[in-house]
């Protein structure tokens, strides 16, 4: 690292007070920012997506499992790799331990990828996950929430990503979806978000954020050129 400046106690008491003015103005910008996604309107859900579970056919509505708020991460995972995208692996890391917490929030948490059950469950047990991950394959579902691009848009260089058109970099891209189940079994869409919209669901970026060196990814070839699945660093 650089040359960074060092103060005294009472020096560093005040520039953190300075800090921490701001910190408390972001905390309350985002309070405000949590309740406008809150108060998007919903649009309803009228296709009969399918999916294949661990217990077999599921639709969207049965993936609520009788709670009525759904968070739905679209996981990479592309119906020829044999193994899932390292980034949502990092992602999915984050997300692991935490699904207990928001089933008793009324909140049911799961993974969607296109590719075959049969390679999901093989993948989650390498990674020693416990959250629910379900295929998509044969439905729609990859392509109207526009987490999966055809090879056209591949070879075109364009295709409709995070709310514009814009060059996809792989075939399959990260994303999260939120839905709610009314009384009446009707299902709405309320949220999605991509990119880097999902850096708030990493908690280790947060955790880097705070140290000295930050993230460090500056002068890498790509952000996550540092990254691998947690069974491939080697110590």
């Amino acid at each position: 690292m650089k040359s960074h400046p060092v103060a005294s106690h009472d020096e560093w008491i005040e520039a953190r007070k300075q800090l921490l003015a701001k910190e408390k103005e972001f905390t309350r910008l985002r309070d405000q920012l949590s309740q406008q996604r809150r108060d998007l309107p919903w649009e309803r859900v009228e296709k009969p997506y399918v999916f294949d579970g661990p217990s077999g056919k599921e639709t969207l509505s049965d993936l609520f499992e009788g709670r009525q708020q759904l968070i739905v991460y679209h996981f990479m995972f592309d119906t020829g790799w044999d193994a899932g995208c390292k980034s949502c692996s990092f992602w999915a890391d984050n997300l692991n331990g935490i699904v207990a917490h928001l089933k008793h929030r009324d909140v049911t948490l799961l993974a969607v990828s296109r590719a075959p059950l049969a390679k999901l469950e093989t993948y989650k047990k390498r990674m020693g996950w416990t959250f629910k991950w379900v295929s998509s394959a044969g439905s729609d579902f990859n392509r109207d929430y526009h987490v999966s691009h055809t090879p056209e848009e591949l070879e075109k260089k364009e295709a409709y990503y995070n709310y514009t058109r814009q060059k996809p970099y792989a075939a399959e891209a990260p994303g999260i979806s939120v839905f709610y189940r009314d009384p009446g079994g009707a299902v709405f869409h309320t949220y999605s978000c991509y990119a880097r919209g999902l850096d708030m669901l990493n908690g280790a970026y947060h955790l880097l954020d705070l140290v000295p060196k930050g993230r460090d990814e500056a002068n890498l070839p790509s952000h996550s050129a540092w990254l691998r699945r947690h069974d491939e660093y080697v110590d």
